[in-house]
């Protein structure tokens, strides 16, 4: 059996507990070195056979998990993340099944989670907005023509933007094209929730520079929106004068 397993944002401790036990059960771990935080494999046995992805092609990870299974060991594959975001593992799945090699996925908290946690914020207010556009700028891999940036920014709600620390002045480009004002609050952060996480409030118009000026290249979540503002207005669910389903209004 391969596992699939969500490491989480960074922090060692913000794995889920089911994958956290599949780490210790594991004969062979495969990792994304590049994204995933090492200290996660001090979960792993003693003797535990580790392998970091990020050096390997898709070719020779699965090999390795064929491998695995033909001694019959249990492997786990583990994402930055949650692998349903931006994770690159339906094309290792597509090849399992190919083989006839069992799997199953187990969550993750998000990055995009975590980068929120770091600037206290909530990406769904009443009044500001309800909806929350979770995307890329558009580099060396394509997007489809109805999700380049521009087109996404002109629903004007929350956003968090993946895989575009290296791409910033051409995405607050696309964002004021797309309806952003330039004065939008936006804000970096590098690392969410990794010992040496850092967080740079600023607008969408000073993106660039902002990353520029901290030396922020890769491993960073761009947020976008007027969630990151002032005051809001308070929600329903605890408004005295409000009647659901557990509580009758007071007023």
């Amino acid at each position: 059996m391969i596992h699939f397993v969500g490491a989480g944002p960074g922090g060692a401790d913000l794995i889920t507990v089911r994958g956290a036990n599949l780490l210790a059960e594991a004969d062979i771990v495969i990792y994304a070195g590049s994204l995933v935080n090492p200290a996660l494999l001090e979960y792993c046995k003693e003797g535990c056979e580790i392998h970091n992805s990020a050096s390997m092609t898709l070719e020779e990870v699965i090999e390795v998990m064929e491998a695995g299974e033909a001694e019959g060991k249990m492997c786990v594959r583990l994402h930055t993340g949650d692998p349903s975001l931006y994770g690159a593992h339906r094309e290792q799945m597509d090849e399992l099944d190919k083989l006839g090699i069992a799997y199953d996925v187990v969550p993750g908290v998000s990055s995009f989670s975590g980068a929120a946690a770091a600037v206290c914020a909530e990406y769904t207010l009443p009044q500001i907005s309800q909806s929350l556009i979770i995307t890329r700028m558009e580099g060396r891999t394509a997007v489809p023509d109805g999700e380049k940036l521009a087109a996404m920014a002109s629903h004007g709600c929350s956003m968090v933007l993946f895989l575009s620390t290296s791409l910033l002045e051409a995405a607050q480009e696309e964002l004021v094209a797309g309806g952003y004002s330039p004065d939008t609050p936006a804000a970096i952060v590098y690392k969410a929730t990794w010992p040496d996480q850092a967080v740079y409030h600023c607008t969408v118009g000073t993106l660039a520079q902002t990353a520029k000026e901290n030396n922020v290249t890769k491993t960073a979540l761009m947020l976008v929106g007027d969630f990151l503002s002032g005051p809001i207005e308070r929600s329903k669910l605890y408004d005295p004068s409000f009647t659901h389903e557990f509580r009758t209004a007071s007023e």
